[in-house]
């Protein structure tokens, strides 16, 4: 591919219709709520108007000096409009290579890819990657194929043939799991703060007046009929999350290639995401408030790509949802520098009362305001305190850890439940802490940082003993080897 090539046409098509959702918010102020009710309709229709064929102009012209090659070890790129600009890849510097089908790509049989790499650009140029948004499979596969050759130091020895070329599936989602996926996500919220962020948009010219004195009067027809309204609307927003959930992680599948994980999914849309395994810094092991009663929770691993536009593919999904006593036959033959059968040590009994506290602390001043304005029924905000005490305990229990063989593991609880797993050779910081509370109940609570994506990630774990916290902290700054390590 030594010639320069031009992407698909459907690349302006994709980058025009990109640039118009980016202006969506300012073209609705500009064109519905600036041209209402004066004598400037046609200036702002015609503005409208061109803007749009600019966009369209400006998208066809960027695709057309858009060109893309591969030479003497590079991929080389040459784009730009009144300023010409060139970027060269080499192709031992590219982390990795992902490709997805949007419903535009799959229509014409072309992919997207995504090269990730430490530079930054312009038309179909992010920070940290770079994109070819609409490619024929033949040069996707030129492309990759070229990646291997350089990664095997352009050439494939006969006796690792076998072992490079071979696919072992990790995992594959069943019907069942992706429908127990879908119906235990949490997407419902999400659907519901988008709908109610679309319609406030439209507020002049919805008679929001009339739907609420309309509402007054269906409530007078009692409560049982608001409850099945309420019910109606949650079951279609739960209906809407789950449709997209099964589109989404449809056929997920993981493989390890070689020295890489393969993740592809998708039904409307399909990716394709390679993990190369020396980027993994940690895996997560997340239980939401649904799954964990039944068993259920998902996997993650913490990678050193990414970048700040994409943080997917910093923390990769590789379980979407397994029954957690399985995770241990499904990861370890394939990371086999990480084990999942560990013993905790737990935070101390002395450290629940603080754990109490701290949640009482946010529920004190909402039971004041309530019942001081809402009484009578401001009382009953008396059970707050008793959930509080409940999720308090939870936070408690979960807080815990683990040394064990060269891996550090902070379990904890945020909304979910984590586990993570961290190897001592990943960790970039450590850091101990303890308030003047803690001090005088030898608590404290330490942190483990590592790298994923353009941050970082890790775990914390509060109110640990005193002891305990130093311990970790010597095993991590010790610079002899002992046999724990």
């Amino acid at each position: 591919m030594s010639e320069p090539k031009k992407m698909h046409p459907v690349a302006a098509v994709v980058y025009a219709l990109r640039q118009l959702k980016e202006m969506l918010i300012p073209f609705l102020i500009f064109v519905v709520f600036g041209s209402r009710g004066t004598d400037w309709d046609l200036f702002y229709l015609i503005g409208s108007i061109a803007v749009v064929v600019l966009v369209l102009v400006y998208g066809v012209l960027s695709w057309h000096r858009f060109t893309f090659r591969i030479e003497q070890g590079e991929l080389r790129m040459e784009y730009g409009l009144i300023v010409r600009k060139k970027r060269y890849i080499p192709f031992d510097r590219i982390q990795s290579i992902d490709l997805s089908e949007g419903i535009l790509q799959r229509m014409f049989g072309l992919v997207k890819v995504k090269v990730e790499t430490a530079g930054s650009g312009g038309m179909g140029l992010q920070d940290g990657e770079a994109v070819l948004t609409a490619i024929t499979m033949q040069d996707a596969q030129e492309i990759h194929d070229y990646l291997v050759a350089i990664k095997k130091n352009g050439q494939i020895q006969h006796e690792d043939e076998d072992r490079f070329l071979r696919e072992d599936v990790l995992y594959k989602i069943s019907v069942p799991e992706l429908l127990m996926l879908a119906t235990t996500s949490g997407g419902v919220g999400v659907v519901i703060s988008a709908v109610l962020a679309f319609v406030f948009q439209f507020e002049e010219f919805i008679p929001y007046e009339q739907i609420f004195n309309g509402f007054e009067n269906f409530v007078q027809n009692g409560v049982l009929f608001i409850s099945v309204v309420v019910f109606i609307g949650f079951l279609f927003a739960w209906l809407i999350a789950l449709l997209g959930t099964i589109l989404k992680y449809a056929n997920f599948t993981v493989k390890k290639v070689a020295d890489d994980l393969v993740i592809t999914r998708g039904l409307l849309e399909k990716r394709q995401f390679t993990i190369p395994m020396s980027r993994i810094q940690a895996v997560r092991i997340t239980e939401n408030l649904i799954r964990q009663p039944l068993g259920y929770a998902s996997a993650f691993v913490e990678s050193a790509g990414g970048s700040a536009l994409d943080q997917e593919s910093a923390k990769v999904l590789i379980l979407p949802i397994v029954k957690k006593k399985t995770i241990p036959s499904l990861l370890e033959p394939y990371l086999s520098d990480y084990h999942f059968r560990v013993r905790f040590s737990s935070a101390p009994k002395r450290a629940y009362r603080r754990y109490v506290m701290k949640g009482w602390i946010f529920v004190l001043p909402i039971l004041a305001l309530a019942v001081w304005f809402f009484r009578p029924w401001g009382y009953g905000a008396v059970t707050l305190l008793a959930f509080s005490s409940i999720w308090s305990y939870l936070h408690y229990k979960d807080a815990a850890w683990s040394l064990d063989e060269g891996m550090l593991t902070f379990r904890y609880r945020n909304m979910a439940k984590n586990t993570v797993y961290m190897r001592k050779n990943k960790i970039q910081s450590f850091s101990v802490k303890q308030s003047a509370f803690q001090k005088k109940l030898k608590l404290a609570t330490v942190e483990a940082i590592v790298k994923s994506g353009h941050g970082g990630a890790g775990g914390k774990v509060v109110d640990l003993e005193k002891r305990d916290a130093d311990q970790i902290y010597h095993w991590y700054s010790h610079k002899i080897s002992t046999p724990n390590e």
